[in-house]
């Protein structure tokens, strides 16, 4: 299961409408490795600036690692931390997360950095299998 929902967000989603900010708290204390990442990522792009930054890390278990996937492959997690941290998200390799600001003046890095090329040379046999 990707997510631990509370019974009061399951019966507002039966209801129809969901409260975006109370999903995103579902999200931060079901995926605590992947929140602490983007979180951690979204201040060291405040601090440094730049056009944006990365974790090239890998997680240390698959835990972890899969906290990440599930955040970053579905599209309503992905977009609500989005909304919620006001950046783009990019991910290659099972792990290397980055931010991006929401500034067309990065569009150019962001394609490059989720272009093919970019996910072809980023890959090595000791990720191959993650």
């Amino acid at each position: 299961m990707s997510l631990d929902v509370s019974p009061a967000l399951l019966e507002q989603a039966e209801r129809g409408e969901v409260d975006e900010q109370e999903f995103v708290d579902c999200v931060r204390t079901s995926l605590p490795y992947a929140w602490e990442m983007i979180s951690s990522l979204v201040a060291q792009l405040k601090v440094d600036g730049g056009k944006f930054a990365d974790n090239q890390v890998p997680p240390p278990s698959e835990k972890e690692r899969g906290q990440l996937l599930r955040a970053l492959a579905s599209d309503a997690i992905r977009g609500a931390l989005q909304r919620h941290f006001g950046v783009r998200l990019a991910f290659q390799n099972c792990h290397r997360v980055a931010v991006f600001p929401l500034d067309p003046a990065v569009d150019e890095t962001y394609g490059r950095f989720t272009s093919i090329r970019s996910q072809l040379l980023n890959q090595s046999p000791e990720l191959r299998d993650c």
